[in-house]
């Protein structure tokens, strides 16, 4: 099963980050490599751009050398147009999260009856990609302010 999990990892980060675009509802500025470093502390999210109707990440956090979390996650254009985040935490099942609002460098997503988080969030500020996810009145907020990672060419 390793190999299946390399291969979409290393297939998510050729994306190049895209900005301030949406394709058919899809935040297409979110395409890219995203990293945040603070201490000892970090994190990563890789995203797909969008295609057939959906965009696909890979997220990891950790301390010092240790992951100490992953999840696997997509944005996806329904059937009925609605546009819904699924989160996939250490391979569980998906939690829907329901889009609640989108703009050109923004969008939102909700889903009161999730234990936590009940909201997530993502934003472009200039060149940085922010991410928060917190409980639907925005308590608990945890927050990751991630830097575009530069892609090498061939």
């Amino acid at each position: 099963m390793k190999a299946p999990w390399a291969a979409l990892v290393i297939a998510l980060l050729l994306a190049v980050p895209a900005g301030g675009q949406t394709r058919g509802g899809l935040p297409e500025w979110l395409a890219g490599t995203w990293q945040m470093e603070s201490g000892a502390a970090w994190a990563d999210e890789v995203w797909s751009p969008a295609r057939g109707g959906m965009m696909i990440g890979a997220g990891r956090s950790g301390f010092g050398p240790e992951v100490e979390n992953w999840e696997v996650m997509r944005i996806q254009r329904r059937a009925d147009g609605a546009i819904t985040y699924f989160a996939q935490q250490r391979g569980g099942a998906p939690v829907e999260f329901p889009m609640v609002t989108t703009s050109d460098d923004a969008i939102e997503f909700a889903n009161p009856s999730h234990d936590y988080p009940q909201r997530i969030r993502y934003w472009r500020q200039g060149q940085l990609l922010m991410a928060e996810i917190s409980r639907i009145d925005g308590s608990d907020a945890v927050r990751w302010n991630y830097r575009p990672i530069a892609q090498e060419a061939d």
